[in-house]
């Protein structure tokens, strides 16, 4: 991944400052915690008028990026949208449906929430306002969600849980696995293509960019995503999840398929980028909360190859 020897350098030192214990000597990998370079700046908006396929809506990139107001691009995906998701409560409170779209796709930055229940909606927001949620490096949208949850009332965080509850969760990644892979930067905290038709060589990496980066910027929430993962990684995931020790635990928390049950949430088709840092922070002690219990002693031990194994093999299902 090309991202310039100050942007790879600045990666580092953040890493090397979060200073959490980690499973692995290699640290967390800087692919999964993108962060833009100290000298980045936002494409100044010049008033065009975007759009997005299949909708008849409009906005400028001002109002896209507006954290207040939630662009509805298809207004009948979802049921109509709460007050906290679709315009927040200012100063305080940012739209949710801002970062996580309209109805709650989110993207690689962040979580989906379409799929999850309300109770853990809920209990993953408590433990982000107590502390006991945390990254193995600092991140910008774990700080707003720290920030927010502290600031948001019981009564519009039910409103917001229940909302996103209610919405069926679908797939919106194509796992790909290769050995090169187009030339990538950090675009405002996620991986974009860069012009061009140079490639690279992927290694042992995930990379997970918009298939239109400019809709995703728009925050369509039909935004779909490319995971290239390493050649042979889904059987190896799919191995790892159904016939090694791990199988237990995943099966027995998890489901079977992957896709969830009363007591932990789906983690089929969801963005392969967010699952290793999930899987990371637990192992690294950084996210702590009612499921690290269960989850560090399996995850602890596994190396970063197995981790992109076993999130290539979980975001090729269905949710």
């Amino acid at each position: 991944m090309r991202v310039s020897t100050a942007l790879w350098a600045f990666s580092i030192a953040l890493l090397a400052a979060a200073g959490v214990r980690s499973q692995s000597p290699e640290g967390p990998p800087p692919w999964a915690y993108p962060v833009n370079p100290p000298n980045f700046q936002r494409a100044p908006d010049d008033g065009t008028i975007r759009r997005v396929p299949d909708s008849s809506a409009g906005f400028t990139l001002t109002q896209v990026r507006d954290l207040f107001a939630a662009p509805d691009w298809h207004p009948d995906d979802h049921p109509p949208m709460p007050e906290i998701v679709a315009t927040g409560r200012k100063p305080e409170v940012f739209a949710c449906g801002v970062c996580h779209r309209a109805d709650g796709p989110g993207g690689p930055e962040n979580a989906s929430l379409f799929g999850l229940s309300a109770e853990y909606i809920m209990q993953q927001t408590a433990e982000f306002k107590t502390g006991l949620r945390t990254n193995s490096v600092p991140r910008v949208a774990t700080d707003l969600m720290i920030k927010l949850s502290r600031a948001v009332t019981d009564q519009e965080l039910k409103e917001a849980a229940a909302y996103f509850a209610s919405i069926k969760p679908r797939s919106n990644i194509t796992v790909v696995e290769t050995d090169t892979i187009p030339k990538t930067h950090v675009r405002d905290l996620f991986l974009a293509a860069l012009d061009g038709a140079d490639k690279e060589s992927l290694g042992r990496r995930i990379i997970e960019i918009p298939e239109n980066a400019e809709h995703f910027v728009s925050r369509d929430s039909r935004a779909r995503f490319i995971a290239y993962v390493p050649v042979g990684s889904v059987q190896k995931g799919r191995a790892l999840a159904t016939n090694s020790d791990l199988r237990v635990q995943c099966a027995a928390c998890h489901g079977t398929d992957l896709k969830g049950t009363a007591t932990a949430p789906g983690i089929a088709a969801r963005s392969p980028t967010y699952m290793v840092r999930q899987l990371y922070d637990f192992g690294s002690g950084a996210r702590k909360g009612a499921n690290s219990k269960l989850m560090k002693p399996v995850v602890e031990n596994l190396s970063v190859e197995d981790m992109i194994a076993l999130v290539a093999y979980s975001a090729s299902l269905t949710p």
